[in-house]
């Protein structure tokens, strides 16, 4: 009877589809076509594999403090929309375009300036740095404009606007593997230019992508068409009271980013061979994570606007909903992964070795998926909905560098075991989260009202 009350309600499920779908299916045709680029990259050997995927390490920790930012951002986007509050929204993205773009400006002198010394840090094969560095000092030029995009992208989503990011991605990621194809292989009379085309191609998918945002926004005079004036018109307190909030989340990403970065140093030192390995099995991981994040965005979106127009009783009931149902569906599709993965790897042409560290590797993330996507829904959809991001910053920091990161340190690096079960000893982090976590959902001491805070 719990459970029929809990999910007998069409609305929910109904608006649940309309963000989650189109979320799902733009992040099914990111992964895909990062899956074809890794193909792609691959038939240039091993080493490219490796060079590439340690210059998008550096890329990865940028992704999530913009992703901090953003979502930061979206909690207040989220919130503000269940009111209807546009003056605010605009303000609110105004200053995630200010703060995102100064973190990329840092990250790209970073790039540019010290790339042998920064990718150093992930590997000693000389190989792979110097493929590497070539790959990043390209890159780079498109971090300011990944910025702006994920501004714009992560604030249509959370007034409920998700159609324009998804025909945008598709448009320009659909650009980005042609480019690839081209420009890695040298074909239609174009250069072969290896990894410097892989890179060629995200800068000019990057500008497109932007461009069309701004093309479907502005001549619509939508919620987001904002002026430069309008982000800008910016107090001392509403400035104040969104970093606040904004800051732990920010802290949380690039705290959770360099613990990302500490696992990525281990596989990295545990040879050429594990790098390759955990990049392949990576990137069908990330495939399956589609769903969950088109679901822990539906939670984020749908919690936070509930509470903004003061359904408090309402918010409640669906992040249980979200705590059973996202977890559930985890199951099902671990066990779905596990039995087609022969297929799965069929199209990578590397070494026996790498081959079998990829499975073995995969097989681990599908059977601790449910964890983990437990975690992402709670953290990241639930707490955060309601600015309980304090909290949301010590779970996942500690997880990571109290407990993830020592023990991923002894067993890579001091008992030297098999980087399946090095995977194995990182989710003993996401079984503590999952501990500690549910109490505070039970709480409902996350459920905060931000819009009548930021309007004092």
């Amino acid at each position: 009877m719990k459970l029929d009350y809990l999910f007998n309600d069409r609305h929910f499920f109904s608006q649940m589809l309309k963000i989650a779908l189109p979320i799902t299916l733009q992040n099914l045709v990111l992964s895909s076509l990062n899956m074809v680029d890794t193909i792609m990259i691959g038939g240039l050997g091993e080493t490219a594999i490796a060079g590439v995927g340690l210059a998008n390490q550096y890329f990865f920790l940028l992704n999530l403090l913009l992703f901090g930012i953003v979502s930061g951002s979206s909690i207040f986007t989220a919130q503000f929309w269940g009111n209807k509050d546009v003056k605010n929204i605009r303000k609110v993205l105004g200053i995630s375009i200010i703060t995102g773009g100064i973190a990329s400006v840092l990250f790209s002198l970073g790039g540019l300036l010290f790339p042998e010394e920064i990718l150093g840090i992930f590997s000693k094969d000389p190989a792979v740095i110097r493929l590497g560095t070539e790959y990043l000092k390209i890159v780079l030029f498109s971090y300011i404009i990944t910025a702006v995009t994920f501004s714009y992208s992560f604030s249509l989503r959370s007034t409920g606007d998700v159609k324009t990011p998804l025909t945008v991605s598709i448009i320009a990621l659909g650009t980005n593997t042609a480019l690839n194809y081209l420009l890695i292989n040298g074909y239609m009379g174009l250069p072969r230019l290896g990894v410097a085309g892989a890179a060629v191609a995200t800068v000019i998918a990057r500008v497109m992508e932007l461009i069309l945002l701004i093309w479907f926004i502005y001549p619509k005079g939508g919620v987001l068409a904002a002026s430069i004036s309008e982000m800008i018109d910016l107090s001392a307190s509403f400035v104040k009271q969104f970093f606040k909030v904004a800051v732990p989340v920010i802290l949380n990403e690039s705290m959770w980013a360099l613990g990302m970065t500490m696992y990525a140093i281990v596989y990295a030192r545990m040879g050429t061979e594990v790098i390759a390995a955990t990049n392949i099995a990576g990137t069908i991981d990330r495939m399956m994570w589609v769903v969950f994040m088109g679901l822990g965005n539906a939670c984020g979106v749908m919690l936070g606007n509930k509470i903004g127009s003061g359904e408090e009783k309402q918010v409640f009931i669906y992040a249980k909903r979200f705590a059973i149902l996202n977890p559930a569906v985890a199951v099902i599709l671990g066990i779905v992964v596990i039995l087609i993965s022969p297929w799965v790897f069929a199209p990578y042409r590397v070494s026996p070795v790498v081959l079998d560290y990829s499975r073995k590797i995969l097989v681990v993330l599908c059977l601790f998926l449910w964890v983990k996507v437990f975690n992402y829904t709670n953290v990241v959809g639930i707490l955060r909905s309601g600015g309980d991001t304090t909290f949301c910053l010590m779970l996942d920091t500690g997880g990571v560098w109290l407990v993830g990161v020592p023990l991923v340190f002894l067993g890579g690096l001091v008992w030297h075991l098999p980087i399946y079960y090095v995977y194995l000893l990182v989710h003993v982090e996401e079984i503590v989260k999952l501990i500690i976590g549910i109490p505070r959902l039970i709480s409902k001491k996350w459920i905060n009202n931000l819009t009548t805070v930021m309007n004092k």
